[in-house]
Protein backbone atom coordinates (compact mmCIF):
# COMPACT_ATOMS: atom_id res chain seq x y z
CA UNK A 1 0.00 0.00 0.00
CA UNK A 2 2.00 3.03 -1.29
CA UNK A 3 2.40 6.10 0.96
CA UNK A 4 0.94 9.60 -0.05
CA UNK A 5 3.08 12.38 -0.12
CA UNK A 6 2.71 15.42 1.89
CA UNK A 7 2.37 17.53 -1.27
CA UNK A 8 -0.67 15.60 -1.93
CA UNK A 9 -2.28 15.09 0.98
CA UNK A 10 -2.24 18.64 2.92
CA UNK A 11 -2.51 18.16 6.66
CA UNK A 12 -2.34 20.69 9.50
CA UNK A 13 -0.08 21.27 12.00
CA UNK A 14 -2.70 19.62 14.23
CA UNK A 15 -3.00 16.65 11.82
CA UNK A 16 -6.15 18.02 10.36
CA UNK A 17 -7.03 17.59 6.57
CA UNK A 18 -5.83 20.85 5.50
CA UNK A 19 -8.97 22.86 4.15
CA UNK A 20 -11.79 21.30 6.10
CA UNK A 21 -9.76 21.39 9.95
CA UNK A 22 -11.26 17.60 10.34
CA UNK A 23 -10.26 14.75 12.20
CA UNK A 24 -12.27 11.30 11.98
CA UNK A 25 -13.11 12.16 15.73
CA UNK A 26 -15.19 15.44 14.13
CA UNK A 27 -17.13 13.91 11.23
CA UNK A 28 -20.46 12.08 11.45
CA UNK A 29 -21.29 9.22 8.93
CA UNK A 30 -24.20 11.18 8.02
CA UNK A 31 -23.44 14.72 6.60
CA UNK A 32 -25.46 17.64 5.57
CA UNK A 33 -23.63 20.30 3.14
CA UNK A 34 -25.04 23.43 2.23
CA UNK A 35 -23.52 26.39 0.26
CA UNK A 36 -23.91 29.30 2.67
CA UNK A 37 -21.94 29.56 5.22
CA UNK A 38 -24.87 31.36 7.34
CA UNK A 39 -27.05 28.09 6.93
CA UNK A 40 -24.88 25.81 8.84
CA UNK A 41 -25.90 26.95 12.39
CA UNK A 42 -29.73 27.81 10.90
CA UNK A 43 -29.64 23.63 10.79
CA UNK A 44 -27.38 22.38 13.51
CA UNK A 45 -29.75 24.89 16.02
CA UNK A 46 -32.25 22.04 15.75
CA UNK A 47 -28.99 19.74 17.42
CA UNK A 48 -30.51 18.40 20.98
CA UNK A 49 -25.95 19.21 21.27
CA UNK A 50 -23.04 20.36 19.17
CA UNK A 51 -19.98 19.04 20.42
CA UNK A 52 -17.88 20.37 17.79
CA UNK A 53 -17.58 23.19 15.80
CA UNK A 54 -14.68 24.82 13.24
CA UNK A 55 -14.19 26.88 10.39
CA UNK A 56 -12.23 27.58 7.56
CA UNK A 57 -12.85 30.25 4.93
CA UNK A 58 -16.57 29.61 3.75
CA UNK A 59 -16.26 25.90 5.16
CA UNK A 60 -17.81 25.98 8.39
CA UNK A 61 -18.53 22.65 10.36
CA UNK A 62 -21.05 21.71 12.99
CA UNK A 63 -21.14 18.28 14.42
CA UNK A 64 -23.74 17.09 17.01
CA UNK A 65 -26.43 14.92 17.49
CA UNK A 66 -30.18 14.60 17.32
CA UNK A 67 -31.72 11.94 19.97
CA UNK A 68 -28.97 9.11 19.66
CA UNK A 69 -28.26 10.00 15.86
CA UNK A 70 -24.53 11.93 15.50
CA UNK A 71 -24.92 14.10 12.25
CA UNK A 72 -22.36 16.58 10.79
CA UNK A 73 -23.52 20.08 8.74
CA UNK A 74 -20.47 21.12 6.78
CA UNK A 75 -21.03 24.56 4.26
CA UNK A 76 -18.66 24.14 1.01
CA UNK A 77 -19.26 27.31 -0.70
CA UNK A 78 -20.30 27.43 -4.30
CA UNK A 79 -19.42 25.92 -7.42
CA UNK A 80 -17.79 22.55 -8.08
CA UNK A 81 -14.46 23.51 -7.68
CA UNK A 82 -15.24 23.61 -3.99
CA UNK A 83 -16.71 20.50 -3.82
CA UNK A 84 -13.81 18.74 -5.25
CA UNK A 85 -11.94 20.07 -2.31
CA UNK A 86 -14.72 19.14 0.35
CA UNK A 87 -16.05 15.29 -1.26
CA UNK A 88 -12.05 14.49 -1.43
CA UNK A 89 -11.13 15.65 1.95
CA UNK A 90 -14.57 13.98 3.89
CA UNK A 91 -13.19 11.19 1.73
CA UNK A 92 -9.51 11.61 3.53
CA UNK A 93 -10.71 11.86 6.82
CA UNK A 94 -12.86 8.15 6.97
CA UNK A 95 -10.64 6.32 4.62
CA UNK A 96 -7.01 7.50 4.74
CA UNK A 97 -5.13 6.99 8.14
CA UNK A 98 -3.60 10.21 8.20
CA UNK A 99 -0.44 9.96 10.29
CA UNK A 100 0.19 6.41 8.05
CA UNK A 101 -0.74 8.55 5.02
CA UNK A 102 -1.99 4.99 3.64
CA UNK A 103 -6.32 4.44 2.61
CA UNK A 104 -7.04 1.66 4.90
CA UNK A 105 -8.14 -1.63 4.22
CA UNK A 106 -12.04 -0.95 5.39
CA UNK A 107 -13.48 1.55 3.52
CA UNK A 108 -16.24 3.83 5.35
CA UNK A 109 -19.60 4.54 3.20
CA UNK A 110 -21.19 7.88 4.16
CA UNK A 111 -24.16 9.51 3.57
CA UNK A 112 -23.68 12.95 2.08
CA UNK A 113 -27.12 15.10 1.40
CA UNK A 114 -27.10 18.36 -0.32
CA UNK A 115 -29.98 20.83 0.86
CA UNK A 116 -29.59 23.63 -2.40
CA UNK A 117 -31.50 26.36 -2.97
CA UNK A 118 -32.08 26.76 -7.31
CA UNK A 119 -33.99 27.83 -10.21
CA UNK A 120 -36.73 25.64 -11.41
CA UNK A 121 -36.45 24.79 -15.65
CA UNK A 122 -40.12 23.62 -16.00
CA UNK A 123 -42.81 25.57 -15.72
CA UNK A 124 -44.83 23.14 -13.44
CA UNK A 125 -42.03 23.63 -10.92
CA UNK A 126 -42.96 26.34 -8.75
CA UNK A 127 -41.38 28.63 -5.99
CA UNK A 128 -41.74 26.81 -2.82
CA UNK A 129 -41.31 23.29 -4.32
CA UNK A 130 -38.37 20.85 -3.03
CA UNK A 131 -36.85 18.71 -5.91
CA UNK A 132 -34.87 15.71 -5.77
CA UNK A 133 -32.27 15.47 -8.04
CA UNK A 134 -32.21 12.16 -9.81
CA UNK A 135 -29.01 12.77 -11.75
CA UNK A 136 -26.39 15.49 -11.46
CA UNK A 137 -25.67 16.72 -15.00
CA UNK A 138 -22.16 18.67 -15.19
CA UNK A 139 -21.48 21.56 -17.88
CA UNK A 140 -17.97 21.79 -15.79
CA UNK A 141 -16.07 18.98 -17.42
CA UNK A 142 -14.76 17.83 -13.96
CA UNK A 143 -15.10 14.18 -13.99
CA UNK A 144 -12.78 14.05 -16.92
CA UNK A 145 -10.22 14.79 -14.96
CA UNK A 146 -10.36 11.12 -13.22
CA UNK A 147 -9.29 8.07 -14.40
CA UNK A 148 -12.47 6.51 -13.07
CA UNK A 149 -14.80 9.61 -14.04
CA UNK A 150 -16.56 7.45 -16.90
CA UNK A 151 -17.38 4.56 -14.48
CA UNK A 152 -20.02 6.14 -12.72
CA UNK A 153 -21.35 8.60 -15.99
CA UNK A 154 -24.62 7.89 -17.19
CA UNK A 155 -23.16 7.88 -21.03
CA UNK A 156 -26.48 7.82 -22.60
CA UNK A 157 -28.20 10.15 -20.87
CA UNK A 158 -25.36 12.96 -20.84
CA UNK A 159 -24.90 11.65 -25.08
CA UNK A 160 -29.05 12.49 -24.99
CA UNK A 161 -28.51 15.95 -23.78
CA UNK A 162 -25.20 16.13 -26.34
CA UNK A 163 -27.55 15.67 -29.45
CA UNK A 164 -30.52 17.53 -28.26
CA UNK A 165 -28.82 20.73 -27.47
CA UNK A 166 -26.20 20.70 -29.90
CA UNK A 167 -23.67 20.98 -27.51
CA UNK A 168 -20.88 23.12 -28.23
CA UNK A 169 -17.76 22.18 -29.09
CA UNK A 170 -16.24 24.60 -27.77
CA UNK A 171 -17.59 23.76 -24.09
CA UNK A 172 -16.62 21.35 -21.44
CA UNK A 173 -18.09 17.67 -22.55
CA UNK A 174 -21.47 17.00 -20.46
CA UNK A 175 -21.18 14.10 -17.89
CA UNK A 176 -24.37 12.67 -15.73
CA UNK A 177 -24.23 10.45 -12.21
CA UNK A 178 -26.97 9.05 -10.67
CA UNK A 179 -28.33 9.45 -6.92
CA UNK A 180 -28.24 7.06 -4.19
CA UNK A 181 -31.05 5.61 -5.17
CA UNK A 182 -31.00 4.28 -0.78
CA UNK A 183 -31.20 8.19 -0.16
CA UNK A 184 -33.93 9.09 -2.55
CA UNK A 185 -35.98 6.33 -0.86
CA UNK A 186 -35.87 7.15 2.70
CA UNK A 187 -34.97 11.29 2.13
CA UNK A 188 -36.77 11.94 -1.03
CA UNK A 189 -39.73 10.12 -0.32
CA UNK A 190 -42.45 11.74 -1.66
CA UNK A 191 -41.22 15.01 -3.47
CA UNK A 192 -41.00 16.30 -7.05
CA UNK A 193 -37.68 14.37 -8.97
CA UNK A 194 -36.00 15.69 -11.76
CA UNK A 195 -32.99 15.99 -13.89
CA UNK A 196 -30.28 18.83 -12.42
CA UNK A 197 -28.03 20.82 -14.59
CA UNK A 198 -24.64 21.75 -12.82
CA UNK A 199 -23.49 24.85 -14.36
CA UNK A 200 -19.69 26.64 -14.03
CA UNK A 201 -21.60 29.91 -12.97
CA UNK A 202 -24.35 31.76 -11.84
CA UNK A 203 -24.66 33.86 -15.09
CA UNK A 204 -23.57 33.31 -18.77
CA UNK A 205 -23.35 29.63 -17.83
CA UNK A 206 -27.12 29.61 -16.83
CA UNK A 207 -28.67 31.62 -19.88
CA UNK A 208 -28.88 34.90 -17.66
CA UNK A 209 -27.27 37.53 -19.88
CA UNK A 210 -26.48 41.09 -18.22
CA UNK A 211 -23.89 43.37 -19.55
CA UNK A 212 -22.32 40.44 -21.63
CA UNK A 213 -23.96 38.85 -24.52
CA UNK A 214 -24.62 35.09 -24.69
CA UNK A 215 -22.71 32.72 -27.22
CA UNK A 216 -25.68 30.27 -26.75
CA UNK A 217 -28.98 32.11 -26.25
CA UNK A 218 -30.80 29.37 -27.14
CA UNK A 219 -29.89 27.00 -24.50
CA UNK A 220 -32.72 27.29 -21.89
CA UNK A 221 -35.46 26.66 -24.34
CA UNK A 222 -33.37 23.46 -25.38
CA UNK A 223 -33.25 22.37 -21.86
CA UNK A 224 -36.86 22.86 -21.14
CA UNK A 225 -37.77 20.47 -23.85
CA UNK A 226 -35.20 17.79 -23.35
CA UNK A 227 -36.67 14.65 -21.65
CA UNK A 228 -34.85 11.30 -21.05
CA UNK A 229 -36.42 8.00 -19.56
CA UNK A 230 -39.47 9.86 -18.84
CA UNK A 231 -37.61 12.43 -16.74
CA UNK A 232 -36.88 16.16 -17.79
CA UNK A 233 -34.43 18.62 -16.52
CA UNK A 234 -35.78 20.31 -13.13
CA UNK A 235 -33.29 23.30 -12.23
CA UNK A 236 -30.23 24.82 -12.63
CA UNK A 237 -27.75 24.48 -9.64
CA UNK A 238 -23.88 24.80 -8.92
CA UNK A 239 -23.02 21.60 -7.12
CA UNK A 240 -24.45 18.29 -7.81
CA UNK A 241 -22.54 16.86 -10.29
CA UNK A 242 -19.63 16.87 -8.57
CA UNK A 243 -21.31 15.75 -5.10
CA UNK A 244 -22.83 12.41 -7.03
CA UNK A 245 -19.90 11.62 -9.52
CA UNK A 246 -16.99 12.03 -6.72
CA UNK A 247 -19.18 10.59 -4.39
CA UNK A 248 -19.78 7.35 -6.70
CA UNK A 249 -15.94 7.25 -7.54
CA UNK A 250 -15.20 6.76 -3.81
CA UNK A 251 -18.30 5.10 -2.57
CA UNK A 252 -20.03 7.14 -0.32
CA UNK A 253 -24.00 7.93 -0.87
CA UNK A 254 -24.95 11.41 -2.13
CA UNK A 255 -28.10 13.03 -2.90
CA UNK A 256 -29.48 16.36 -3.66
CA UNK A 257 -32.78 17.88 -2.51
CA UNK A 258 -33.49 21.72 -3.61
CA UNK A 259 -35.93 24.13 -2.06
CA UNK A 260 -36.94 25.98 -5.72
CA UNK A 261 -36.30 30.02 -4.99
CA UNK A 262 -37.03 31.03 -8.97
CA UNK A 263 -38.64 30.00 -12.16
CA UNK A 264 -36.28 30.65 -15.11
CA UNK A 265 -39.52 29.91 -17.13
CA UNK A 266 -41.93 32.10 -15.53
CA UNK A 267 -39.39 34.64 -14.60
CA UNK A 268 -41.18 34.23 -11.14
CA UNK A 269 -39.07 34.50 -7.88
CA UNK A 270 -40.02 33.06 -4.22
CA UNK A 271 -41.41 36.45 -1.85
CA UNK A 272 -40.07 34.18 1.31
CA UNK A 273 -37.51 31.63 0.36
CA UNK A 274 -36.18 31.52 3.70
CA UNK A 275 -39.08 30.15 5.14
CA UNK A 276 -39.31 27.45 2.20
CA UNK A 277 -35.26 26.23 3.34
CA UNK A 278 -36.48 26.02 6.97
CA UNK A 279 -39.89 23.59 6.04
CA UNK A 280 -36.86 21.51 3.99
CA UNK A 281 -34.38 21.51 6.52
CA UNK A 282 -37.17 20.49 9.42
CA UNK A 283 -38.53 17.44 6.47
CA UNK A 284 -34.48 16.06 5.98
CA UNK A 285 -33.87 16.11 9.99
CA UNK A 286 -37.44 14.11 10.57
CA UNK A 287 -35.91 11.46 7.84
CA UNK A 288 -31.96 11.15 8.24
CA UNK A 289 -32.28 9.68 11.72
CA UNK A 290 -33.65 6.42 9.78
CA UNK A 291 -30.18 6.69 8.12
Amino acid sequence: MSRIAESELILNPDGSVYHLHLKPENLAQTIIVVGDPGRVKEISKHFDHIDFMTQNRELFTHTGSIGNKRLTVLSTGMGTDNLDIVINELDAVVNIDLEKRESKKEQTSLNIIRLGTSGALQGNIAPGDFVVSTHGMGLDGLLYFYKDGKRVMDADLAEAFTTHTGWNENLPAIYAVHCSEKLKRIVGAGLTEGITLTAPGFYGPQGRELRLPLAFPELNSLIETFEYDGKRIANFEMETSALYGLGSMLGHQTLTICTIVANRVARTFATDYHSDVERLVRLVLERVVEL
